[in-house]
Parts: structure tokens; sequence; C-alpha cells
């Protein structure tokens, strides 16, 4: 039986990333895109409960979802697209647009997408493009290491190969560089972002304040630590890391309970 491929973004249903994941898993099984009908980046894993959402036919097996986020694509697919005894055989989520690192993987609505999918016990994985400006920009090196890239994991997970347990899912994320330049694959933990409230700043016509968010740098706390996903990047790996939705403390969990009983 043909394998059945769920795609969705969160750059928006014309995003060239989202065409070029399309294009590379065609060959695979029978692709189905659901997607935001606008850019959602940042919206990480968060779901519509406030007003009625619509599918818009785009194509065969194309569909934007008017102003929904990656996890209403995927939820509302599975529930209004697919058959409950035919579920897809994996959810891909991007090719983002910038890479999804450390813990802005909280922020992501890329990983969102790929959350969903391991909520409803569907093997599902991110990816992402690093890029900067001038060199190892998208205009350079457009997509086809992270295309390669979701090819090769797309073909080992629907011939039955991916060594997560439930509600763990792969973030992948893509150098800046060309095919022949890579390393292969490294598989990392998430680095630590050294964050900032900086926000761009200005004033409309009125002469009224407005702030802008999203101006930050990519800076690194550890940004030498061998085992992170941006060195991975730097070194010219493409960086495999495995997250799970669990975000419990464990070990913290006895200390708590003397804390709070203290």
């Amino acid at each position: 039986m043909q394998k059945r491929i769920l795609i969705t973004n969160d750059d928006g249903y014309e995003s060239k990333g989202l065409l070029a994941l399309r294009d590379a898993l065609k060959s695979l099984g029978s692709v189905t895109i659901v997607a935001p009908s606008t850019e959602k980046s940042a919206c990480g894993h968060s779901l519509t409960v406030t007003k009625p959402l619509k599918f818009i036919r785009v194509d065969d097996d194309f569909f934007k979802l008017d102003d929904g986020t990656p996890s209403d694509c995927i939820y509302l697919a599975l529930n209004a697209l697919f058959k409950k005894d035919r579920q897809p055989d994996l959810i891909v989520s991007g090719i983002n647009r910038g890479a999804n690192l450390g813990e802005d993987i909280t922020y992501s609505g890329t990983a969102g997408g790929a959350m969903e999918g391991i909520l409803h016990g569907i093997p599902s994985f991110a990816i992402s493009q690093y890029y900067t400006n001038g060199i190892g920009s998208l205009e350079t090196f457009s997509y086809e290491l992270a295309a390669q890239a979701a090819y090769e994991l797309a073909k080992k997970i629907l011939q039955g190969s991916l060594p997560l347990d439930k509600r763990e899912f792969l973030n992948v994320n893509i150098p800046p560089i060309e095919p022949k330049e890579c390393k292969g694959y490294k598989v990392t933990r998430g680095g630590e972002r050294a964050y900032d409230t900086g926000v761009l700043v200005n004033k409309n016509p009125r002469g009224e304040e407005y702030y802008w968010i999203g101006v930050e740098s990519l800076t690194w706390q550890r940004e030498f630590d061998e085992q992170s996903d941006i060195f991975a990047l730097n070194q010219g790996f493409i960086s495999l890391t495995p997250i799970k939705i669990d975000m419990t403390a464990h070990d913290k969990m006895q200390n708590v309970e003397e804390w709070i009983n203290g």
C-alpha cells in the first residue's frame, strides 16, 4: 500500500521551502499539504480555539488553512482529510526559512507542527534551513541540501526505522552550505541561546511609539559546546536533535517535594 505523507510549515503555503519539501518527498508516497494561509512564525504549538477555520483548496492534495497555525493544520487534517483507520505514515514540518535551534523550538511553529503529529502517534520531524546574510544565504544555496536530507530521513522512517519513543520527534537543522560540502549528520542536544530584550522601537506618522519583536541576533551561551546543535551547523553538519514533549524536571521532583513540605 502506498505510503501517505502529510506536510505543513509556518512560513505559509507559498513558501519555497514547503514546495521544495513536497518535491523531495513525492517519490516516496502520496503527499498531502495543509499549510497556513499566512506566515505563522513563532506561533509555537498553538491551536486556534476562538474562531472557526476553513480549508481552501490550492491544488490536488494541497490546502491552505485560513489564518491557521501549523498545529491547526495537522490537527484538522487528521480529523477532516484523513480517515481514522488510514492516517498518514509520516508528518514533516518545514522546510523552515531560518534555523530552529536551542530553546527557540518552544517558539517555533515548525516544531509545533511536528509536536502535533506525535501527539496523534504519527512519526514526525521538523526541518529548518539555517542561513546568514551574504555568504550562506538562501539565495546562494537554496534548499537543495535540506531537500536531500528530508528525503533521506523520510525514507528511513517510512521503511520502519526510527529509534524514538512515543511523543518524541526529530528537530533537524541544515547548515548554509552546498550538499558537496556537508560533513554528514550529527546527533546533538539543543544549544543555549543568549536572550536579551532588544526590540526595534519606532514611531508612526502620528508620533505614537510601536515595537517590533524579532530583531535579536543569534548569540549563544555556550557556542563551542561540541554536543550542541549550533556547533554542529557551524562545523558543516546536519543537526539531528531528538525532542520530547515531556518537559518535567524529573530529577527535581524530590527537591520540590522537600521544599514545599519543609
